[in-house]
């Protein structure tokens, strides 16, 4: 198995959701792909099967908040004061989607002890929302108003989101790791009551937490060390830093993302 380390920066959330799928459509057999980024400017992105129409775009557009799908499930997420990481591999034949999200998890959970030991206090969720019943109750159309299993969470509250989508034996996974509060802004952005405003406000921060508010403070360049560390500690591999272009070329680039 070859391990290959990509560092993207801040990419805009077009370049992210493409970037990824071609990553994933790309990746070969023994071949495992992590990849870290950030986002600018400030990115709303929905599950696949979320409607646009949920987005207050007048309020978009007067923030300069992109708006962008996502090719995995679940609900709106703003990106902003986060690390992004994204991992595509090709599932052996002892290894299953749920085995894969729960490893990358424990992967992300040791580069977070690694970056502070505050954060060895990560644990996996043990438990499986019925998302079937909260989204047809209307609730949950912000992603990290609740917890899935093997998501990882400090005092009960979720650090880190992640998502999957799996296409034939090819598995993308990607999420983000909170840094910050602004996340939880969202609510601006989205066409709701009041009412609804204020219950989703108060999940959110009664249900999530990030690096700063646990450690006191964030080292993004030190976090992403960290996270890579994590994943070869817990991989056992070194990995390959391995430049975007030579993924895809700046010409190719171009052409798709601009």
């Amino acid at each position: 198995m070859k391990f290959y380390f990509i560092d993207s920066g801040f990419q805009t959330g077009a370049f992210n959701m493409e970037f990824d799928l071609m990553l994933s459509d790309r990746c070969g057999e023994d071949e495992f792909y992590f990849r870290l980024y950030r986002w600018k400017p400030y990115c709303i992105s929905l599950g696949a099967n979320q409607d646009y129409d949920v987005i207050d775009y007048t309020m978009t557009e007067k923030d300069d908040i992109d708006v962008v799908k996502r090719p995995t499930g679940g609900r709106a997420i703003l990106h902003s004061e986060e690390v992004t990481y994204s991992v595509s591999l090709i599932l052996g034949k002892d290894s299953t989607p749920h085995t894969v999200y729960r490893e990358i998890n424990n992967a992300l959970q040791k580069g977070l002890e690694i970056y502070d030991p505050l954060l060895a206090a990560a644990k996996l969720e043990s438990r499986q929302p019925d998302f079937g019943a909260i989204y047809k109750s209307g609730g949950g159309i912000a992603c990290f108003s609740t917890a899935a299993k093997n998501e990882l969470k400090v005092s009960n509250r979720k650090i880190v989101g992640s998502a999957q989508r799996k296409s034939g034996r090819k598995i993308l996974q990607h999420g983000s790791v909170l840094c910050g509060s602004y996340h939880k802004k969202i609510t601006d952005y989205l066409l709701l009551r009041n009412e609804e405003k204020s219950r989703i406000n108060n999940e959110l921060d009664t249900s999530t937490t990030d690096v700063g508010e646990v450690t006191g403070g964030i080292d993004y360049d030190r976090l992403k060390s960290a996270l890579l560390d994590g994943m070869e500690d817990f991989y056992q591999n070194e990995f390959i830093n391995t430049p975007q272009n030579e993924i895809i070329p700046a010409k190719i680039q171009e052409q798709i993302f601009i």
